[in-house]
This record gives structure tokens, sequence and C-alpha cells, in this order.
């Protein structure tokens, strides 16, 4: 090798290594601002049904705000998911934090219940951890993929363990309004964070297509509100499946989910700084099984295999949750339960993002985040019905039977691929 092939061949290990730095400032930053998300969420979603029941709110009144919340998700995932993928990561976690910070804003503003449902309106492009996973899934090596949310996850379940554990003392110490505005504050940071250390474009190769499609004059014409495009995102091999498991399995625990601060409040007789404690104990077992168990896991054993596992865990927790007495029953019923479905979502939201080509992944995942948004319309109403008809236990018994469903038919479908 001459001198001149050398100096090219080091020029190009040197291009390669600042890729490499560039890459890892970015996804550094991106897990920052994800602990920031997470921690801002949770410090209001903590402080939100103190605040509700401060401004004369029942249960019901609560659950419709949740579906307010859910919907006005549901509209802009999809939505979101596109816009990352035309536009950018830079673009997209900036919409992200700034709908983050107006909502939580307008909720410490809040001093009527319309109110409540007026600061609901700007989450319709909240959707951070979207985009987060958005950047992790276009930088990051596709074999890794998995392991890579994972991590993403552990750094979410890290701000929900400080998320609640600030909010339930500020919220005791300086009241609900107060804790909302920290959290306004902290998405505020966020923006400036995204601005600096994410660039433009995250994906690996800014295709014709994509350039053309921000023009909006794309593939067969298709923009970021291209209904067809989203269509032929879903008809991928193996895409609609996994978002029908995702539909299913999120409805028993979206109906629990919907209804855990009620019961919090009303069951177990928590105050707002014991709440606090109980969703960062949750917040530990989310970050422990996403960062150190989705990887180890997923190394091991099959996507497959991972979801039937996963679904026949839930089974067992759903069965202890429906005989849960007391508060610490609750928390080591939590152990099994976080695992089943973190190890689950993680598994499913890797597997669809093999399902489309780089360009789609955020639209993918809009429609990964949008699965979940539905169930979230739907599910306060289901949750306060079964509540206040049959009691705490349907909860668990309605888990049962749904996990039930479900490990039979990845079972069926497991084998039915293998032969």
């Amino acid at each position: 090798m001459d001198s001149a092939e050398k100096a090219g061949a080091g020029g190009g290990n040197a291009g390669r290594e600042g890729e490499k730095k560039s890459n890892r400032r970015v996804i550094l930053s991106t897990h920052f601002n994800i602990f920031l998300y997470s921690t801002c969420f949770w410090i209001q979603n903590g402080t939100l049904p103190y605040l509700t029941r401060k401004l004369g709110a029942d249960p019901v009144t609560f659950g419709y705000l949740q579906t307010t919340f859910a919907i006005v998700q549901l509209a802009g995932g999809p939505l979101y998911g596109r816009f990352g993928d035309v536009m950018g990561g830079r673009a997209a976690m900036t919409l992200a934090f700034v709908a983050a910070a107006s909502s939580y804003f307008l909720l410490g503003l809040s001093y009527s219940v319309p109110f409540l449902f007026l600061s609901r309106l700007p989450s319709v492009f909240m959707h951070a951890m979207q985009g987060g996973q958005m950047i992790v899934t276009d930088i990051g090596d596709p074999k890794q993929r998995a392991d890579a949310l994972g991590k993403l996850g552990m750094t979410y379940g890290i701000g929900m363990v400080v998320g609640p554990f600030i909010g339930g003392i500020v919220t005791k110490v300086f009241g609900e309004q107060f804790a909302a505005f920290v959290a306004a504050s902290g998405s505020a940071l966020s923006i400036f964070i995204v601005l600096q250390f994410v660039p433009r474009q995250t994906k690996h190769t800014a295709t014709a297509a994509a350039t053309k499609s921000a023009k909006g004059s794309g593939s067969g014409g298709e923009s970021i509100f291209s209904v067809r495009k989203l269509m032929m995102l879903v008809s991928q091999p193996g895409a609609f499946f996994l978002l029908l498991v995702r539909f299913f399995a999120g409805i028993p625990i979206g109906v629990f989910q919907s209804m855990f601060s009620i019961v919090a409040i009303e069951k177990f007789q928590l105050q707002p700084d014991q709440n606090g404690y109980l969703m960062s104990y949750i917040g530990v077992t989310a970050m422990v099984v996403q960062g150190v168990g989705v990887g180890f896991i997923t190394k091991k054993f099959s996507e497959s295999a991972t979801l039937i596992a996963s679904s026949f865990i839930l089974l067992w927790s759903y069965l202890l949750l429906a005989n849960v007495g007391s508060i610490f029953q609750l928390c080591a019923v939590c152990l099994p339960l976080v695992m089943g479905l973190t190890t689950q979502n993680v598994v499913i939201t890797s597997a669809l993002t093999h399902t489309v080509s780089e360009e789609d992944t955020g639209a993918m995942l809009g429609l990964n985040m949008a699965v979940n948004s539905l169930v979230r319309t739907f599910a306060p109403t289901i949750g306060g019905y079964m509540l206040h008809s049959y009691g705490f236990p349907s909860f668990g018994y309605f888990g049962v039977v749904v996990s039930f469903i479900l490990t039979l038919i990845l079972s069926v479908r497991h084998r039915q691929r293998a032969v």
C-alpha cells in the first residue's frame, strides 16, 4: 500500500471514528432527554389525580380526562412518526418537547375542570419516547435494536423512579400547580438540548424519496398526512399480527393503569408522597428489566419464543393481582407483571421496525404508539365500570383470560412457522 492509499485509509478511519463519536453524543443526549421527559411526565401524572380531586372532579370525570388525553395522542401518533421520517430527528424531538412544555404549563394554570381538559390538547404531539426510539433505531445497529430500545426504556424507567418521588414531595410542600410548572421547566430544558446535540437528519441515508416526501411529492404523491402510506406499512408481512398482539395485550394493563391512581387513593389510602414512592418502585423494576433483562433474553431466545414466555408470565401475574389485598402484596405482584409487560413491549416494538425499510421506521413506531393510545381511549370507561360493578379483583381476572388466549395464539403461530 503506497502513501496515498495509506492516507486515504487513515482519512476513512478518522471519518468513521468521528461519525461514531458524533452518534454517541446524539444517543447520550437522547437518553438524557428521555430521562427528563419521563421525569416531567411522572411529576405531572402523579399530581394530576390530586389536582382533579381538589378542583371537585369525581372519578368518572377523571376517566374522561384520561380518555381525552388518549384520543389526542392517538390522533397525533402516526402523524408524528411520519413527521419524523420526513423532517428529521431534531424537528421531531423539538416538536415533542414543545408540546410537553405547553401541556404542563397549561396544567399549572388550571383552576377549573374545563382548563384541565384544555391542558390535554397540546399533547397531540407529545411523543418524545417515540422520537427517541426513532433516533436510536436510525443510528444503532439493526442486530442490536431490541437491546438499544430496552436501554432507552431503562432510561425512561430512571425518570419514572425520580419523577414520582419529586412530584410527590413538590405536590405535598408547594401544591399541585407548582409541580406542573416544574415539569414544564424540565421540558423547556430538553428543547435546548435537542437543538444543541441532535442533527437535522438522523437516518443513515436521506434518500431521494424522503426528500421528495418532504416537499409533498414523494412516491405516489405521499406526504406526512398520507393515509395510503400508513395502510401500506400495516400490510407489511407480520406487521398487522404484531400490532394486533400489542392491542389485545395492552387492554388488561390499560384498564388497570387507568384506574391505578383511584385504586391507590381509595383502596390503599395512599398520600401523594406514598403514591410517588410506589410509582418509583415500579420504575426501578421496569428499569432493571429493560436495561439488563431484555438484552440478555433477546440474545438467547427468538422474538417469537420471548413473546410466548412473556404472555405466559403475564397470565400468572394477573391471577396474583386478582388476589392482592395489601400494598405489600401489590408490590410483590408488580415484579413479574412489569417483567412480562416490558419485555413484551420492547420485543414487539423492535420486531415492528424490522418489517419496514429504514425510511419508514418512524411511521411504524407511530403506529405502534397509536395502538397504545387507542387502548387508552376506552380503557378508562371499561376500568371505571369494572371497578364500580365488580371491584378491584376483576382487573386481574380479565388479564388472565386475555393472556391465556394470547399465549395459545402465539404458541400455535410459533409451531406453524417452525414446521
